[in-house]
């Protein structure tokens, strides 16, 4: 079997995709090297796919974000995936994610799979258990070969990560069930599994068979993303005994997975109080010995239904500021519907702001630039320049033709009185006698 990229790295050779995110982010490319053989970074490309854009995620590398995608049986449309694909990418998703659950999975899949530039993620139970139900069978019927089955069937499919809720135990279940929760199991994938668990009185079979997962990823070189399938779904949950103990299990299967030469992200919450984001980022590095964090915002209050894209933005800068390293966006749909292609890129926006403001507070190198030469397009009114390097230039200047102002050099909010133009005045031009 052909090495992993682990394997490569941790042997001393410079592989073509570490030169690659190394000369992407301006960074010199043993520590890339390094970080990949350590398990501190990843770079989720598998052997089946082909990748225009690469991206690294973990230790000293700018923050990057994914944007999920996805149908459900109640919306399905290939041809909308397929523009929400596009739509993300275009406004700057660094991966994505197929969570499409209807019966033409497949199909989507297939079509996201081919055409993506980016790394693909996907969440393979979602597909096994929605079968089972579409079949008249009860979710507690499902094998456990028929799990695996499935997480080979997506690798051979091209997907490049895969979340897996391998952390879900019967111990985590019985510590979240004797605290109790206002919300229980929020993750999907995560409540499926507990069902399964509960009605077979079984562990969970991605815990007890994580060494043929291994195998499984270890042959199409997959990244796994361990799912947190406790996360707190508010913030009540948060913080809780059985979230801590699904990342204590989490951090030993990672260790498990690298010294096997297979590379591992691991997912985080969730809903999360401002004031304790920092101790979850803190306690994730410590407890999963530095690997790359994947979080789902998190979400800084539970009552913004319609604008979580916002709640979302601020745990997410904060927690990348604290050092998570993967920011999963949220859209306004969130709590609410399957989000729309508008949705896709309002949310995609929101967390590139976030990542972005997060890399300027680290003082990561060159992250400030695009921010200063807007400045001094500003104070040059230069509009055109302004539009070019704004995050998503049609949106601003969309706004800019609402309300034109008579001088088009100013805006419209100070027109006569624009705060520039007098201080260019006071401070740059000469004084009179």
């Amino acid at each position: 079997m052909p090495a992993t990229l682990i394997e490569v790295s941790r042997a001393g050779a410079l592989h073509e995709r570490v030169l690659a995110v190394a000369s992407f982010e301006g960074i010199d490319a043993e520590a890339v090297r390094s970080g990949v053989a350590s398990g501190r970074i990843v770079i989720p490309v598998s052997r089946v796919s082909r990748r225009d854009r690469l991206c690294g995620v973990g230790a000293g590398l700018s923050v990057k974000i994914n944007s999920n995608i996805g149908s459900s049986a109640d919306l399905e449309s290939v041809e909308t995936e397929v523009e929400k694909l596009r739509t993300a990418v275009r406004f700057g998703a660094d991966t994505v994610m197929d969570l499409s659950t209807g019966p033409a999975w497949r199909e989507i899949l297939k079509r996201i799979s081919s055409e993506s530039p980016v790394p693909l993620g996907t969440v393979p139970l979602y597909q096994v258990f929605g079968e089972a139900l579409d079949a008249g069978r009860e979710t507690a019927d499902v094998e456990p070969e028929e799990m695996l089955g499935a997480v080979e069937e997506h690798c051979r499919a091209g997907v490049d990560f895969l979340t897996l809720h391998c952390g879900v135990t019967r111990r985590a279940i019985d510590l979240l069930t004797a605290q109790g929760r206002k919300l229980g199991i929020v993750s999907r994938g995560g409540a499926l599994m507990a069902g399964w668990m509960r009605s077979r009185g079984e562990e969970n079979p991605l815990y007890e068979r994580f060494d043929d997962l291994i195998e499984i990823l270890r042959a199409y070189d997959v990244t796994f993303s361990l799912g947190d399938g406790l996360r707190p779904g508010c913030l009540a949950d948060a913080s809780d005994r059985a979230q801590f103990e699904e990342l204590i299990t989490l951090g030993e299967l990672q260790q498990r997975a690298v010294t096997a030469g297979v590379q591992v992200m691991i997912e985080g919450p969730g809903h999360v109080p401002i004031d304790q984001i920092e101790q979850n980022i803190r306690m994730q590095k410590r407890l999963c010995h530095d690997a790359p964090f994947y979080v789902l915002g998190p979400l800084v209050t539970d009552i913004a239904p319609g604008y979580d894209h916002i709640t979302s933005a601020i745990g997410g800068a904060m927690a990348a500021w604290f050092g998570a390293d993967f920011l999963c966006y949220v859209t306004p749909a969130e709590h609410i519907r399957l989000p729309d292609v508008d949705d896709v890129r309002t949310g995609t926006v929101s967390a590139r702001i976030a990542a972005h403001a997060a890399d300027v507070a680290r003082g990561l190198r060159g992250a400030r630039d695009r921010d200063d030469r807007m400045a001094e397009a500003r104070h040059d009114f230069d509009w055109r320049r302004q539009f070019d390097l704004a995050l998503d230039p049609e949106r601003a200047c969309e706004e800019r033709r609402k309300a034109m102002p008579a001088d088009e050099e100013v805006c419209s909010m100070c027109g006569r009185l624009c705060a520039i133009r007098s201080s260019r005045r006071a401070l740059e031009e000469p004084a009179a006698d």
